[in-house]
């Protein structure tokens, strides 16, 4: 068959036809003969006129080419690439003696993957692509090898250098990308660093200036003054189980002496600890301990002594009572009950010669017992007490405002409970009101609900616990009963004020300013300054109500010329940083 029978070639095949025509040298021999090569040439122009612009094959493309070359031997021989790899072969054809003649294999038709190619050369030369991640450099040799065995002539050097270039700047890509990685990993450090030192640097610089009453010396002395006296005022843990560990034993010796040895004592109930140790706002030493004795007392009347409602008279009901024996005139003789109570506790002490009983104070109502351990004295005060189970007296109507602070339901709770009268009077124990001599009256006692708020005394139920926010009040007020004890080591007159006038004033303080946030522990020095204030005040106006009972002001018994002066020994102590503590 000869040249001439042959069809003519079409146009440029589309670079997604897999059918592409096959030329072979036979062809291009035959068109030589007949002279019309130059008019073909010009031909073959015009018609690749609009596909000038060859796009070279991907890489991806040509790895999938070599898998389907490698499947079939004899049909990867003879395929012709695409678009300038068929000029290429063409050309060389033309070189080669038309003599040689190749079999026409009809081939296996490839999955068309030009289109994919195409995007994805587009996209590497735009950089959006990540091309290194996708091919290795040995998949890209093991390409060009294959592309190189199965390329004829010359021509195909172009592909190999291509692949070359591509490989190359594969490669330069990644390095670039390592490099970039790595130094936008240390410049956040560097700066980091840098910025770091600059601005230690620029501190001193930038400080803006503080107010003067933050800035001034005396505040941060003054703080450091109050935290290094608290701990001294701290009670070790040793002193505190010795001592502990003596009152226990007493104070069961007693309630079983009276139980087995004294008739009208014999339903003597369980102590109760009252006073600053077990309010936890004891000072300094464990030195001073508070009992009180309770007799229940069922059917009694009691009527007010005097007008500020803190005194009554007690009167017993008909019935049979031990108590009996201490009624004159109808009334329950404080006086008389409180000598035959000094008696039984003289007969226990006399088992226990380690402790001794002091002289009575006038218009005390403790039985004083006291004993040396480790060579500090210790003392105990035995209150012989009237548990009354019925409501409490009128004048306590306007008393314990603890609604905003601790709430009505906790105020309600405290109220339940009982009160008692503990043998004590005021004055001159023989004058009488209305027919009832000031000795045998009896003093209204709330120490078991102040001893309750003291333990839970925040308006948060968390307060100074394990787990919550820690306040000052405690701490402020062991502060106050310090100053009051030092100001009355240095001046005599000052005896008749107490730690109770301070522990009242706190309570007061509390009800003012109700929340835990106005008593934080950080802010021990304005709170305590606060507490002064209000301590100054009661002072200067001579007036410091009854917290349970509003009519009596627990400041009556003191001269008017004694508050002033002891109110300005303290905004003294106040204004030179408390040298007192030092």
């Amino acid at each position: 068959m000869t040249g001439r029978g042959t069809p003519r070639r079409a146009k440029s095949p589309e670079p997604k036809s897999a059918n592409m025509f096959r030329y072979t040298g036979e062809h291009f021999s035959e068109e030589k003969q007949n002279g019309s090569t130059k008019d073909r040439k010009l031909k073959e122009r015009e018609q690749k006129k609009p596909n000038h612009t060859v796009e070279k094959p991907s890489v991806q493309s040509m790895q999938k080419e070599t898998t389907t070359k490698q499947s079939t031997k004899e049909i990867n021989s003879q395929r012709t690439p695409r678009n300038h790899l068929n000029r290429a072969k063409a050309t060389a054809a033309r070189a080669k003696s038309p003599a040689k003649e190749t079999k026409k294999i009809q081939p296996v038709k490839p999955k068309d993957t030009t289109k994919d190619s195409l995007k994805t050369t587009k996209a590497r030369q735009r950089g959006k692509e990540k091309s290194p991640k996708e091919e290795t450099p040995k998949e890209v040799t093991k390409t060009i090898k294959t592309t190189e065995a199965n390329t004829c002539g010359s021509e195909a050097k172009p592909l190999v250098e291509f692949a070359q270039e591509t490989e190359t700047q594969l490669q330069k890509q990644k390095d670039a990308r390592n490099d970039s990685a790595k130094s936008t990993k240390a410049k956040p450090c560097l700066g980091k660093t840098k910025s770091k030192e600059k601005f230690i640097e620029e501190i001193p610089k930038i400080q803006p200036e503080r107010p003067e009453h933050t800035t001034n010396a005396c505040v941060t002395q003054e703080d450091s003054i109050l935290y290094t006296t608290l701990e001294k005022l701290k009670i070790r843990r040793n002193d505190r189980s010795n001592a502990a560990k003596v009152i226990n034993d007493i104070k069961k010796h007693i309630i079983k002496h009276l139980k087995q040895n004294s008739e009208c004592f014999k339903e003597v109930e369980e102590p109760l600890g009252t006073g600053s140790y077990y309010e936890d706002v004891k000072i300094s030493n464990p030195d001073e301990f508070d009992l009180m004795l309770p007799i229940p007392v069922e059917r009694v009347t009691i009527k007010t002594f005097g007008e500020d409602g803190a005194f009554y008279s007690v009167e017993l009901k008909r019935g049979r009572s031990p108590l009996q024996k201490f009624q004159e005139t109808g009334i329950l003789s404080a006086c008389i009950m409180l000598k035959e109570f000094r008696e039984e506790v003289k007969k226990c002490v006399k088992e226990s010669p380690e402790w001794e009983v002091t002289r009575k104070k006038k218009g005390c109502p403790a039985v004083t017992l006291t004993t040396k351990v480790e060579s500090v004295t210790i003392s105990l005060d035995v209150v012989l007490c009237l548990r009354i189970k019925s409501s409490w007296p009128a004048f306590t109507t306007e008393g314990l405002k603890i609604n905003d602070w601790l709430g009505v339901k906790v105020k309600r709770e405290y109220k339940r409970k009982p009160f008692y009268f503990v043998p004590k009077y005021e004055g001159r124990g023989t004058i009488k009101n209305d027919g009832v001599l000031t000795k045998d009256v009896w003093r209204i006692s709330f120490s078991h609900i102040e001893k309750a708020i003291l333990k839970n005394h925040g308006s948060e139920k968390t307060c100074c616990e394990k787990d919550g926010e820690r306040c000052c009040r405690k701490d402020c007020l062991k502060l106050l009963k310090h100053l009051l004890s030092l100001q009355k080591e240095r001046d005599s007159s000052f005896a008749k004020f107490c730690s109770y006038h301070a522990k009242t004033t706190l309570l007061h303080a509390c009800c003012s300013r109700t929340k835990d946030s106005d008593w934080k522990a950080s802010d021990l020095s304005q709170c305590f300054q606060r507490l002064l204030e209000d301590f100054i005040c009661h002072l200067e106006k001579g007036e410091l109500p009854n917290f349970f009972i509003p009519s009596q002001n627990l400041l009556s018994g003191v001269d008017q010329k004694s508050c002033n002066s002891l109110a300005c020994r303290i905004r003294e102590e106040h204004e030179n940083g408390f040298s007192i503590f030092k």
